[in-house]
């Protein structure tokens, strides 16, 4: 199968009508929107499993932001 260029995509799109391009952009705009949605609903799955194992850390955002703290200086040490 041959890959089509970014160029090529933007060729046929204009060559499309005006209606057909406003239906196309429409299309992509909700399964991108989709798209989004299950990335969310599969992360608040991991969420709600960690949660279940023990895992998840829970506190404040005070805890947040020193654990991210934490994190950036564990790396710094290691570069």
């Amino acid at each position: 199968m041959s890959m089509i260029s970014f160029q090529e995509i933007i060729d046929s799109i204009e060559k499309l009508s005006i209606d057909e391009q406003d239906y196309l952009f429409e299309l992509i705009k909700k399964r991108r929107i989709e798209k989004r949605r299950l990335e969310i609903a599969a992360n608040a799955q991991a969420t709600l499993k960690s949660l279940k194992e023990g895992t998840a850390k829970i506190g404040n955002v005070d805890n947040l932001i020193t654990d991210l703290l934490d994190e950036q200086d564990d790396e710094d040490s290691l570069g």
